[in-house]
């Protein structure tokens, strides 16, 4: 006895929900708009590839690379998330192409890949983020009180010591930078040094040893008060570091004692100031 046949209608209906579904697992060919230009022109332009489950955005977009556009520009290095070269902006969020898993992503609509908004567009999905390394020698270095012990040591309470373990974290992926509104819609570089630098700033104003007071500069010169503690910053950061409340809101604390606080004025006025 022969079964009877599906009506077309619910074989198509079966087809798509089947791709659907090998998508959702990680199998299949899945769509990807990525950023084509360069100089800041340019537009988005339609591939299809196969993925398999595992797939990172990275992958998708090597394979892109090697088998439909050998000239596509993108910067990567250790696809492990610890270099921080490969920041894109992967449906309109700033993320790691390396640890931005496809099963992640939405698997019925294409997955959009474009450079940094923050930066200088160069070519395609690289920017040109040497801002950032222009910015870093502006701000005051590691300057050690005097050792404590006559062999030349130190000694430090190890809370002091764990509060900035976290900072040293930071991989320079600049993706902080790229969702800050104050770089990335206002383009107030030249005011600002962003999160990633208040981050650095607070791993030296918070070590035990550091003696160098960089308050004035943060008001002054980096432009901490443009902050207005939205935490995008943390929500993107790859390594998890709480930028916001560990480190830029303490900051600000920092700042408004040293010029906003009348009564403290008035104490430094009276014994000089000194490094809180």
């Amino acid at each position: 006895m022969t079964a009877p046949a599906s009506a077309p209608g619910a074989v198509d209906a079966y087809t798509a929900a089947q791709a659907v579904q090998d998508a959702s697992v990680g199998h299949g060919a899945r769509s990807f708009r990525l950023w084509r230009g360069a100089d800041g022109s340019g537009a988005f332009t339609d591939y299809t590839t196969e993925v398999n489950e595992g797939m990172v955005v990275l992958d998708a977009v090597q394979q892109i690379q090697a088998e439909q556009a050998n000239d596509l520009a993108v910067r990567w290095n250790c696809k492990a998330g610890k270099c921080g070269s490969c920041s894109a902006e992967i449906n309109g969020k700033p993320k790691l192409m390396c640890m931005t898993r496809l099963d992640d992503l939405p698997a019925d609509e294409p997955v959009t890949v474009e450079p940094m908004r923050a930066f200088p567009h160069v070519r395609d999905l690289v920017t040109d983020v040497s801002w950032n390394f222009r910015v870093k020698p502006r701000i005051q270095p590691f300057t050690p009180r005097a050792p404590d012990a006559p062999d030349g040591t130190w000694r430090i309470d190890q809370r002091d010591v764990e509060r900035v373990q976290e900072f040293r974290k930071c991989i320079e992926c600049f993706l902080c930078q790229d969702v800050c509104h104050v770089l990335r819609d206002h383009h107030l570089h030249d005011e600002f040094i962003g999160p990633r630098f208040l981050v650095y700033a607070a791993a030296l104003e918070m070590h035990p040893l550091d003696v160098a007071d960089r308050r004035s500069e943060l008001k002054e010169d980096f432009g901490i008060g443009y902050c207005n503690i939205t935490k995008c910053c943390t929500k993107v950061c790859p390594e998890h570091i709480t930028i916001t409340d560990n480190a830029i809101i303490p900051l600000k604390e920092r700042v408004v004692d040293r010029h906003f606080d009348p009564l403290g004025a008035l104490v430094r006025l009276v014994r000089g100031p000194r490094k809180p």
